[in-house]
């Protein structure tokens, strides 16, 4: 297994890079279900916030791209049960990705709440305001 950073991912992802665009693409295509990449779940915050603060992509576009990573058989997600939990809400809702990813953690971890200041995480993404 291989871990990857969020640079090679969003340098595949993107295609914005004539020198690293290539190498990205070459790492990824390398990999194999036998020898697969790895995506850990501080990666996915920092590839959401380059694509929602730096490039400003839509929330569709971000739904999209994450969705055809984990689609790929050749790539591994750290808990990615969480991830696609936080993926449906996330597509359904207001709530940002980041808050899904949250509340889905918590969830799967045990939490019965998770407490926010953030109404519209405690309205979309599964948490609750503090008291």
């Amino acid at each position: 297994m291989i871990g990857l950073d969020s640079n090679t991912l969003l340098r595949f992802i993107l295609k914005d890079d004539p020198l690293h665009t290539p190498r990205a693409r070459a790492v990824l295509h390398a990999l194999t279900p036998q020898d697969p990449g790895w995506i850990g779940i501080g990666t996915l915050f920092e590839i959401v916030w380059v694509l929602t603060q730096g490039k400003k992509l839509p929330r569709e576009a971000i739904s999209h791209v994450l969705t055809e990573l984990l689609l790929l058989d050749t790539l591994i997600f750290e808990q990615d049960e969480v991830l696609e939990s936080a993926l449906l809400r996330f597509r359904t809702t207001n709530a940002d990705l980041s808050d899904c990813l949250i509340a889905a953690s918590a969830k799967a971890a045990g939490c019965r709440i998770t407490y926010t200041f953030d109404r519209i995480a405690a309205r979309d993404a599964g948490m609750e305001l503090a008291p």
